[in-house]
């Protein structure tokens, strides 16, 4: 039996909570966990590089409304014919986001944003941490309630969602690779506060990479020669984002070498 794709009735722990007869899910629980820990390490590293000012908090509405624009993509493109059947109920629209789709649209409302606004310079590096401990505080969330669930497997530490197959814990091993990412970000935005931007563009190529790879264990559709939306979407921002490190960097040295 498939696990529906937003869990709603599947999960090791749908309900986090019941407080005076009201359920508290753990999924919305843990989303807007990860949401406000991710905006306070954002306003703790703006205030820790001195880069508080109107135009990064514009910087910061761009890449939360095209964040939360960006995540619900994808899923309308892979299950549109479900949420079709379901209408006029809302519930899977609503519930379904994707963290791909919401680091894309993040990424392209803070450059439109940018654009609009006339704003000049870097802030990508502020975002790093508070991005890292969201998605890390997020996939716990998932975890609960049986969705973003890999393959079968025979591992020791399977996990039955709700079907009664045991699975690979995928959500567990992102939460787990990117409190490692947390780790190594933090320290690299202290040893490269210029606003370069550097910091956030490796982050998105090793997040992309790790998402590539473990889309193979993921049980996602697949939608071109054996590869799913978030492996496709996956390769091309390593390849974007390669670039422009690349051309960043041939920049800062032609700079050194002037003076």
């Amino acid at each position: 039996m498939k696990i529906d794709p937003c869990g709603s009735e599947w999960g090791i722990r749908p309900v986090l909570v019941t407080v005076a007869g009201w359920d508290v899910p753990s999924y919305s629980f843990f989303m807007l966990l990860a949401v406000m820990v991710g905006l306070l390490l954002f306003w703790r590293e703006t205030r820790r590089q001195e880069a508080v000012s109107e135009r990064t908090f514009h910087v910061l509405l761009g890449a939360l409304f095209g964040g939360v624009l960006g995540s619900k993509l994808p899923m309308i493109i892979l299950y549109w014919r479900e949420m079709l059947a379901e209408f006029p109920g809302l519930t899977m629209l609503i519930s379904s986001r994707s963290i791909v789709g919401g680091l894309v649209g993040g990424a392209v409302g803070v450059f439109l944003m940018k654009k609009w606004m006339g704003i000049i310079g870097r802030r990508g590096n502020l975002f790093v941490p508070g991005i890292a401990a969201g998605v890390a505080i997020g996939r716990l969330g998932c975890f609960l309630r049986g969705c973003c669930y890999g393959t079968p497997t025979h591992l020791p530490w399977g996990v039955d969602f709700g079907d009664g197959i045991l699975r690979h814990p995928t959500q567990i091993y992102e939460a787990i690779f990117m409190v490692l990412v947390l780790a190594v970000g933090l320290v690299a935005v202290r040893r490269f506060p210029e606003p370069t931007g550097l910091v956030f563009k490796m982050f998105m190529i090793t997040y992309f990479n790790f998402r590539f790879l473990i889309e193979f264990i993921r049980d996602e559709k697949v939608v071109w020669s054996g590869f799913t939306l978030f492996q496709v979407v996956s390769v091309a921002m390593v390849a974007f984002y390669a670039v422009d490190v690349m051309i960043l960097l041939n920049k800062d040295n032609r700079i050194r070498d002037a003076g």
